[in-house]
């Protein structure tokens, strides 16, 4: 018998994807058993086109930085991958090479990472093409990192680089001469589990970095009733970042709040440095500033002025 197309559609290209408890994406749901002694994290972020991508960005690159910026929601949190559920909202008249190719990314990260898909729902749309994503991830009960529980005198640190991803989106649109590190990074996150899971008990608070350096470590400071200060000479850049910033220094705004780093903010306490740096391993970690009393996130150069940002990161509306 011949499967409807929608159904041939996910026979093709999404039923290879699918786990045990996906029962071969034939079932109305999934079936999960969490790992014994263990606490479910969960998260959904959707991407849209021209908001979240490029409607020309390629369709491997897609598939896998939709599961990479939900990986790094888990990272935040300190968690280990178990699986996902997927939506997706396909424009009429897209390829089967355009989606072989979207599949084709998420089976690269799946190995990669070691996570399945459960199930989900395919559309058509007349609208940009959509996706949307809920990954489940485990932690320890009690031990999930939180956005809540900085404290005056921690040390704010940053992992990786900062600015890529949003110098990225300016190389690949034409503000910038085209760079292939910072479209690379623009197009592909790097969700930072290794570090997440390493800091579980040692960092007192943490988040991925997705709309601004600046916003999301005020998300940290507002949690907890503080303030926090940034020294801007201290946020680490890349070669490609620090070679922008020398041509055009009106460019460090965008690096601090533009978005799109997928890299972790925690806070620690002074006496934990060693610890955190050991925790890091092969992931660069900086401290870049402190937590303090007050309200707010202030920015300092490198002589001790604050710096005045027209805006702190990115918001939908």
């Amino acid at each position: 018998m011949t499967l409807p197309a929608e159904f041939g559609l996910i026979a093709r290209h999404f039923a290879p994807l699918a786990g045990r408890g996906a029962l071969g994406l034939g079932d109305d749901a999934a079936l999960l058993d969490p790992p014994p002694g263990r606490t479910l994290v969960l998260a959904a972020d959707a991407m849209v086109a021209g908001v979240h991508f490029l409607a020309e960005d390629p369709p491997e690159t897609l598939g896998r930085k939709l599961l990479r910026v939900n990986l790094s929601d888990l990272a935040a949190m300190g968690a280990v991958p178990l699986a996902y559920l997927m939506t997706t909202a396909f424009p009429r008249g897209v390829t089967q090479d355009w989606i072989a190719g979207f599949a084709a990314g998420l089976a690269l990260d799946q190995a990669e990472f070691a996570i399945e898909l459960l199930g989900g729902d395919t559309v058509a749309t007349e609208g940009p093409a959509t996706f949307s994503l809920t990954i489940l991830g485990h932690v320890a009960p009690g031990a999930a990192l939180r956005r809540v529980g900085s404290r005056p005198g921690d040390d704010v640190w940053v992992s990786g680089s900062v600015g890529d991803g949003a110098l990225g989106l300016l190389a690949l649109t034409g503000r910038l001469p085209p760079d292939p590190h910072l479209a690379d990074r623009y197009r592909l996150p790097r969700p930072r589990l290794a570090l997440g899971q390493a800091l579980v008990g040692l960092a007192h608070a943490a988040m991925d970095v997705s709309d601004g350096l600046v916003q999301d470590l005020g998300h940290l400071a507002r949690a907890a009733g503080c303030a926090a200060v940034i020294e801007a000479d201290l946020v680490p850049l890349s070669d490609p970042a620090r070679l922008a910033l020398a041509a055009d220094a009106a460019l460090l705004p965008r690096i601090l709040t533009g978005g799109d780093d997928y890299e972790l903010v925690f806070t620690a306490d002074p006496a934990s440095r060693a610890a955190v740096l050991a925790a890091a391993g092969t992931t660069p970690a900086t401290r870049i500033g402190h937590i303090e009393a007050g309200e707010g996130v202030r920015v300092r150069d490198a002589a001790g002025r604050t710096l005045d940002l027209q805006a702190t990161g990115w918001s939908h509306f």
